[in-house]
């Protein structure tokens, strides 16, 4: 298995009906948190501040946002039809994915995990 360096690599190596998604997460997180730095970790495309405050990753039928929502009520009821069992959360690929609360999920992982 090739070692997955870039943002990019990762993209291009996962299946395409996941990839134009997987771009609009990475577009979504680039203008709501312009000053995160994209890295690879745990093999996955990741953002970080001053650590990491987001992964996400393709499946066979979902795509997978890490780690899960802790400090909004609000939006971890709006969720949870998207809950994993430890609370990650799962977007079903073959449904209209929900880019809106992908950017607010991006936008409270970033704000939650600036302070830590």
């Amino acid at each position: 298995m090739t070692r997955i360096t870039t943002i990019d690599a990762y993209i291009t190596a996962a299946a395409p009906k996941s990839q134009g998604i997987l771009r609009e997460i990475r577009q979504i997180i680039q203008d709501e948190v312009p000053s995160a730095t994209e890295t690879i970790s745990y093999q996955l495309p990741a953002f970080k501040l001053k650590r990491v405050f987001i992964y996400f990753a393709a499946f066979k039928a979902h795509i997978g946002i890490y780690p899960p929502v802790s400090q909004d009520e609000r939006l971890r009821a709006a969720l949870i039809p998207y809950r994993g069992v430890k609370g990650n959360l799962k977007f079903p690929i073959v449904e209209p994915f929900p880019f809106d609360l992908i950017r607010q999920v991006v936008i409270a992982l970033a704000k939650e995990y600036s302070h830590r």
